[in-house]
């Protein structure tokens, strides 16, 4: 049973996703929160698989509120996913950075929203080619300092092929047929890449890949023109 909180401070937008998941056989809401403080608190408290949290809230944001999340190690089983009304805009990288696995927009479809609770709940990043691409073009045009001491030497040249497959948007078994080898080893590559860095998920990895500078914006930019036709949400 996936055990989901949603936590927005518009009545509507709650009741509405709670009555597309209530419908669902293998997903529980267990409580529903109006803003950032009292979402935290429940998190704390109940420990869902999945906090469906919404951008811009009174009293804590869900900026914050994800922060504060993914800085507590007991709530590291808790997967964040950010609610927006606006797409990709700058709240969607901060949201990444803060440690959020994903983010949905409030007019998505009702199996799209249903496939992407799932998704987060199994640990994958929600990174839509469209993402990706907004992304790599944002480091293009603001490609940021190298992060000092980022583990990157930890790395061993496979790991690092595969987080850098993961940045470009490939998914497990995309990476296992670039680097030919198992589905089962890529996800191993991708898992101790991302125990090296500290990355709470496969979303803040991708983050890390770019602001590491493992993944140049220029050759990401480039490959991912043939590689971004092939990826698929929830990698």
């Amino acid at each position: 049973m996936i055990r989901v909180l949603l936590v927005d401070d518009q009545p509507l937008i709650r009741s509405g996703f709670r009555a597309l998941l209530d419908l669902e056989d293998d997903i529980e809401v267990v409580a529903e929160a109006t803003d950032g403080q009292e979402g935290l608190a429940l998190v704390e408290e109940l420990l869902p698989d999945v906090a469906l949290i919404d951008i811009q809230m009174p009293l804590m944001d869900g900026i914050e509120a994800t922060r504060r999340i993914a800085a507590d190690p007991a709530l590291a089983g808790v997967h964040v996913v950010m609610l927006t009304n606006y797409g990709m805009d700058e709240y969607v990288f901060d949201a990444l950075r803060a440690g959020a696995a994903g983010f949905l927009v409030k007019d998505i479809l009702p199996e799209d929203f249903l496939h992407a609770v799932r998704v987060a709940a199994r640990g994958d990043a929600l990174l839509a080619p469209a993402i990706t691409r907004k992304l790599i073009d944002r480091y293009v045009t603001q490609p940021p300092p190298a992060r000092i001491g980022s583990g990157l030497e930890e790395l061993t040249s496979r790991e690092r092929e595969a987080v850098a497959l993961a940045a470009h948007g490939l998914s497990n078994d995309e990476i296992a047929d670039r680097l030919v080898i198992s589905p089962a080893t890529a996800k191993t590559h991708i898992n101790r890449a991302m125990a090296k860095l500290h990355a709470r998920d496969r979303a803040q990895l991708v983050v890390l890949a770019y602001e590491s500078g493992l993944v140049t914006p220029r050759s990401c930019h480039e490959r991912s023109q043939g590689t971004t036709s092939r990826t698929r949400q929830g990698v």
